[in-house]
């Protein structure tokens, strides 16, 4: 028990852990730093009574606006496990000096291989052609092979990468190991030029690619960036891929694309409601895919995600907050004796 002389653990909260850690992870160095409570979800009811003493809480998507600020009186920090937090009322939080500290770069990779995973099912249609054999077609066929339609290479094609940050810039690899010329619209092009990378207009970049791949943070400038008027500059054999953010593309605009065959196909990883409760508009239109907002969750991962959150953690309990999403100002340390990290 906590004395005059000892400083107190402090009291950490888990709202919405199942997302990063279904089961297939360990909290335990989460819980050396203090006493530790971990809840798979949270209904916005629950957050107060769960987190009402709380130092410190670890959130994914649960919300945490001035509502709910207000009725959490002893938080000092908030950890979101999450590269974006928007689902965070950053002012409200920077009004009470509390740090809002996100993670970034833990998900290149994973995001990376998904974007070919998907590349590669409209492209090589591999799951049709699979069901197509079960079906009996190669057994009744005359040839030894067929396929069913035309299979595009990747050699030789063009990627185009809108939004050229960590993960843009490790597509823009791999489509450069399969021979592709790669283009992209971005920021800072001298800041981040790679060789055998080109920046170009973003128009330009919608009617020279074969294949566009999302990359950009969803911005009040950005939101459905790609509507009518670029899906209409896009090949017809080219296809656009999303693996960013859903409110890039206006899905109307979308949808009537695909029922044109103004473009070849699309596989979206995002939406512009998740989940999408009711439906999307999307769902049903020709030659699209739509997986449920996964590409970040291979396990190798979401492990990298625990670790940064873990170190976000120590950092703000030796009064050194890192990976400060918000507030931009100096915050001030715990004061000294505070906390004790140290397990018991």
């Amino acid at each position: 028990m906590a004395t005059q002389d000892t400083p107190k653990r402090p009291k950490i909260v888990v709202l919405d852990g199942h997302t990063l850690n279904p089961g297939d992870l360990s909290w335990n160095k989460l819980k050396a730093l203090g006493r530790t409570s971990i809840y798979e979800h949270s209904t916005p009811e629950q957050i107060p009574e769960r987190a009402e003493d709380a130092d410190i809480i670890l959130v994914n998507k649960a919300v945490i606006d001035a509502r709910q600020l207000s009725r959490l009186p002893a938080l000092k920090c908030i950890c979101v496990t999450a590269s974006g937090y928007n689902n965070i009322d950053v002012d409200k939080a920077a009004e009470r000096n509390i740090p809002v500290c996100n993670a970034v770069g833990y998900g290149t990779d994973s995001v990376a291989q998904h974007v070919f995973a998907l590349l590669l099912e409209l492209t090589n249609k591999v799951q049709a052609h699979h069901e197509s054999v079960m079906d009996g077609e190669w057994g009744r066929s005359r040839d030894f092979c067929y396929t069913l339609g035309a299979i595009p290479e990747l050699a030789g094609r063009v990627m185009g990468i809108y939004g050229f940050g960590r993960i843009g810039q490790r597509v823009a690899a791999i489509a450069q190991a399969f021979g592709m010329e790669v283009l992209s619209t971005h920021k800072h092009p001298e800041r981040d030029a790679r060789p055998g990378v080109t920046f170009v207009p973003i128009e330009t970049l919608f009617e020279r690619s074969d294949v566009i791949s999302l990359h950009a943070p969803l911005t009040e400038e950005n939101a459905g960036i790609v509507n009518a008027g670029l899906l209409s500059r896009m090949k017809r054999t080219a296809y656009l891929i999303n693996t960013g953010r859903g409110g890039l593309i206006d899905e109307a605009a979308l949808k009537l694309a695909l029922q044109s065959a103004q473009l070849a196909g699309a596989a979206l990883d995002v939406l512009s409601e998740e989940p999408p409760r009711k439906g999307n508009i999307l769902f049903g239109a020709p030659n699209c895919l739509i997986t449920p907002h996964m590409a970040w969750a291979t396990r190798e991962a979401r492990q990298r995600l625990l670790d940064i959150s873990v170190e976000n953690v120590k950092a703000f309990l030796r009064g050194e907050p890192r990976n400060v999403a918000a507030p931009a100002s100096p915050l001030p340390p715990p004061k000294e004796g505070e906390f004790s990290g140290k397990s018991s």
